[in-house]
């Protein structure tokens, strides 16, 4: 594509400098965030503009005067310029159209979606915001701009106009919904119309482009083509297809064998996990993630084979996210007083069966726990892919583990070794962390293997080459 020809648009920032306010030194930080995962080792492998929400509260004393660094800090690839949102941008934006609108719009949860008319107009308003930062750093002909999620709707659209020439595709990480479920929003023709100011919509799975094309048929003035799979509208076709994201693989970063046995040992001892069965969930704190759902499950384990007691441990890490809005508030509390009660209910001597770590884990700091993991329970209600299934098959090198995987992620049509279930049926659940607990040496190996050779042929560097190529293929149209 050319170096700097490359123009990313994300909410999340890949690095963002934060000042510890104990120790008031400065750090630079990667997000938790399945798109920053997704999108770096591109990034950094083929060089470009990323643009994102500068914020950390130091995240100004490292630019320079356009707003722009290199990253990553100690080997720059790729240029990182922040956009800058006030309180009251971020809130209706982010907090309030994004995160209380679409985002329960489009996960299957039964969460009721929020629409207010201050959240829509500060939401079109970063999406100018963006827009016109982004237009001052196109080159003269023909750029390629990679707009991810639901944060930016409106900002195809916005582009295309002012730059016919540039070459545009929007990634949705997320569900998309049946067009039953997406017209009660209120401003549903606005985004579509907005959406489909791209070349090109990529989503995880073809049932979310089926539903895209469902929507737009019923709810726009357009033409689709079920065929080509495009929608035609004011003349301009765009095309929807699915390309599975995956991980990079880093979780196999060669680590010195004695390195990693400290690591492991010392999380052994720090949590006395002895010669424990061992479990682990990793996730953002969000009710679309099913940790309620898995608690109870856990629990009911726990009750209907109560010879485990004391032989299987279960360590949820969990990152805090989007607090402000009340619903996480409320969950977070709600998981805190649930694991509490489950802990006590089922607690023997120094053991409890839960061990919740709640804080924000780096990459580093979640791979020896991928690694010591018996079994690992990915448990989401409705979830665009999930990368934490791949990443965890991704550190079993050794062939170990278990993968115990909700029906409902994208994640179950690829990794048809994981067991699958479904996470509202609390039963069919507990019996499946039985069968994984019980599961023989030479199946989980089995299983385990096929997994990791779909992740390892289909991986984020694929993932991006497909959508690159349908991208260039588009151009010579």
């Amino acid at each position: 594509m050319g170096e700097n020809a490359l123009f990313v648009v994300s909410n999340r920032e890949p690095y963002l400098h934060v000042i510890d306010e104990a120790t008031g030194i400065t750090k630079c930080m990667r997000p938790a965030s399945g798109v920053v995962t997704a999108l770096h080792p591109i990034l950094c492998a083929c060089g470009g503009t990323w643009l994102a929400h500068g914020a950390g509260n130091a995240d100004k004393k490292f630019v320079n005067s356009k707003d722009k660094l290199g990253v990553p800090p100690e080997d720059n690839r790729y240029i990182l310029k922040r956009i800058w949102l006030n309180k009251e941008e971020e809130d209706g934006y982010y907090y309030g159209f994004s995160n209380e609108g679409l985002w329960p719009l489009c996960h299957n949860t039964h969460t009721r979606p929020m629409f207010r008319e201050t959240d829509w107009n500060a939401y079109k308003k970063v999406n100018q915001k963006f827009a016109d930062s982004l237009l001052e750093e196109l080159p003269a002909k023909n750029p390629f701009v990679f707009i991810q999620d639901y944060h930016f709707t409106l900002l195809g659209r916005m582009i295309k106009e002012k730059r016919p020439d540039a070459t545009i595709a929007l990634f949705w990480h997320i569900p998309w919904p049946t067009p039953e479920s997406f017209s009660i929003c209120p401003y549903r023709k606005e985004i579509l119309d907005g959406m489909l100011g791209c070349d090109l919509i990529g989503f995880h799975v073809q049932n979310h482009c089926n539903n895209f094309l469902d929507t737009a048929n019923r709810l726009l003035e357009s033409r689709v083509d079920t065929e080509k799979f495009s929608v035609v509208r004011l003349n301009k076709e765009t095309f929807i297809r699915a390309f599975p994201i995956s991980v990079n693989g880093y979780m196999n970063k060669k680590v010195e064998a004695a390195d990693l046995e400290k690591q492991l040992a010392k999380i052994k001892m720090e949590f006395e996990l002895g010669d424990k069965i061992i479990g682990v969930g990793v996730d953002r704190i969000d009710y679309t993630k099913g940790i309620v759902e898995r608690v109870l499950a856990i629990d009911r384990f726990f009750e209907k084979y109560p010879q485990y007691k004391k032989k299987v441990t279960f360590i949820q890490m969990a990152a805090p996210s989007r607090v402000h809005i009340k619903r996480y508030h409320d969950l977070m509390s709600e998981i805190d007083e649930l694991i509490e009660k489950k802990n006590w209910k089922h607690m023997d001597g120094n053991w409890k069966p839960i061990i919740y770590l709640k804080k924000h884990f780096s990459a580093e700091e979640i791979m020896p726990f991928y690694k010591i993991a018996d079994f690992c329970i990915v448990s989401s209600l409705d979830d665009g892919m999930n990368l934490v299934a791949k990443e965890y098959v991704s550190a079993k090198k050794n062939l170990s583990g278990v993968l115990i995987l909700s029906q409902f992620t994208g994640a179950a049509r690829e990794l048809t070794d994981a067991i699958q279930f479904n996470p509202y049926a609390i039963e069919e659940f507990a019996e499946a962390i039985k069968t994984a607990v019980e599961m023989p040496i030479e199946e989980k190996k089995k299983r385990m293997e096929n997994m990791r050779k779909v992740v390892a042929e289909n991986n984020i560097y694929r993932w991006a080459g497909s959508i690159i190529s349908e991208l260039t293929a588009l151009k010579k149209v």
